[in-house]
């Protein structure tokens, strides 16, 4: 795939590179920081005996570097959209890649955990900034198989931490699971730095300040929420009941401080646009259900059917495998039948798929697990190149890196509220805890569960059907015009 126009562009500042590297730089960001978010969870128990400590405290591993990525994302982006979106990516590749040498390298549970948090923030200037530049590298027509080559890559890399960072763990030690990226990460860094078109100089008019107070209430604001969703392991307590008010003011307090803000990280007036919007709360709501396969199935699986574990992981790997052999056609079919279709036919196959796991399974065993786990795979790799292509396409040019960032948030929320939400939800419906569950009990949670999730999709689908497709803004002077006329 090859772009003479962006290729043109690169010549005459001396650089022609092929759209080709330029994905393939984006992509292989992609992949790091989603391989950064799954690679450690195996390890949790190694840690757990290397460091003497309990579970709880070995959580925080994961937890500082989900934390740090669902708390910093929208700010990173907007930071990109003043500074340059490349600069501040090869910085994210460059910081994500020395984290990763410290967490190897750490002495003790407290640095790694502080490792793993400056991790996060490398992987948060990935996430946001690979789907962003996307428009600056790819030919509009060809946006949809872009967005779903990104998504493919975060699939593999979701998919291949567990039993990459297993095998690393028992061939050479825990250490090696996070020195495996070092070198992954320098080549990322070469390739981004060689092969993405420089940052375009912005006017003076274009410029403007970074809204700091915003920044920190809102990062404050998602960490209580995130907070009062993973603590606990889904039990409400007082803790858990106090975050979530906290989190509650945190939000009337940033709108009330964009309202007022010179250069505000998000311009309210965006949020009030149909596609945005619409974009944004199915994002959420499809991310919830999509962590109920990863919290509830494993607990069902094991219960419900009585799998062993190794079992239960290779039945559990289907769903990344289908995930990263979709995302590509997923990708081309958007750029042929265009979003709203193509997101609409993938929240219709979400829908039957959690319908058929409601029910299937329990008559059918596992074969009746993997198949609606297919499906609805699939129609989530479509809705997510769909969805994706469809909010970025809409994005001002000066507002994509805040726009990825809000879709990257939405999705972090829709996780984090997923496997906590949707486990107590399992866990009410089986009347006692997930893992000591009788098989008739894992059955009867996993079908309220997944009953639930039908109609978490059945709402975003009814949403996605009935926001408007995106209008043509005018161009400056053609808005000009028509306000004086």
């Amino acid at each position: 795939m090859t772009s003479s126009s962006q290729d043109t562009a690169d010549a005459a500042t001396g650089r022609t590179v092929s759209v080709r590297w330029k994905l393939v730089s984006l992509s292989l960001s992609m992949l790091l920081a989603s391989l950064g978010t799954s690679i450690a969870n195996v390890g949790l128990p190694t840690l757990a005996e290397t460091f003497s400590a309990s579970f709880q405290q070995v959580q925080w591993v994961v937890l500082a570097y989900l934390l740090a990525v669902t708390t910093l994302i929208v700010s990173i982006g907007r930071l990109g959209d003043i500074v340059g979106r490349r600069r501040l990516l090869l910085a994210g590749i460059a910081l994500f890649t020395l984290a990763s040498a410290c967490c190897g390298s750490a002495p003790h549970l407290v640095w790694l955990v502080a490792a793993r948090a400056v991790q996060g923030l490398g992987a948060a200037v990935m996430l946001a900034l690979a789907v962003a530049l996307v428009s600056e590298t790819v030919p509009k027509e060809k946006t949809g198989s872009a967005m779903g080559l990104l998504g493919t890559m975060s699939a593999i890399g979701t998919a291949l931490g567990p039993s990459l960072g297993g095998a690393l763990i028992a061939g050479f030690g825990w250490w090696a699971m996070f020195l495996v990226t070092v070198p992954v990460g320098l080549l990322v860094l070469f390739l981004a730095y060689h092969a993405l078109p420089a940052d375009r100089p912005a006017s003076k008019a274009g410029r403007s300040g970074f809204d700091a107070i915003g920044t920190l209430v809102l990062a404050l604001t998602l960490g209580a929420y995130a907070l009062a969703m993973t603590i606990g392991h889904g039990a409400i307590g007082t803790t858990n009941l106090a975050l979530m008010l906290a989190a509650l003011l945190g939000i009337f307090l940033f709108l009330f401080v964009e309202t007022r803000a010179a250069s505000p990280l998000v311009e309210l007036a965006m949020l009030r646009e149909t596609p945005l919007r619409s974009g944004l709360i199915t994002s959420m709501l499809v991310a919830t259900v999509m962590m109920t396969t990863l919290v509830v199935g494993p607990f069902y699986l094991s219960r419900g059917l009585g799998l062993d574990a190794a079992l239960v992981g290779l039945v559990m790997s289907a769903g990344p495998v289908v995930s990263a052999l979709a995302g590509v056609p997923a990708g081309r079919l958007v750029d042929r039948f265009g979003v709203r279709h193509v997101s609409v036919a993938g929240l219709g196959a979400m829908a039957t798929g959690c319908l058929a796991l409601s029910v299937v399974p329990q008559l059918f065993g596992v074969a009746g697990y993997l198949l609606p786990l297919v499906i609805l795979t699939a129609g989530y790799a479509l809705f997510q190149a769909a969805n994706t292509t469809g909010v970025m396409k809409d994005a001002l040019p000066e507002q994509r890196g805040i726009v990825s960032g809000l879709l990257n948030l939405s999705r972090n929320l829709g996780l984090i509220t997923g496997a906590s939400v949707m486990g107590a939800i399992f866990s009410l419906a089986a009347a006692s805890e997930a893992v000591t569950a009788s098989p008739a009990a894992a059955a009867a949670g996993m079908a309220a569960t997944f009953a639930v999730a039908t109609a978490l999709v059945v709402l975003a689908a009814a949403i996605a059907a009935a926001s408007r497709a995106p209008a043509v803004r005018p161009t400056a002077p053609e808005a000009q015009q028509a306000g004086g006329g």
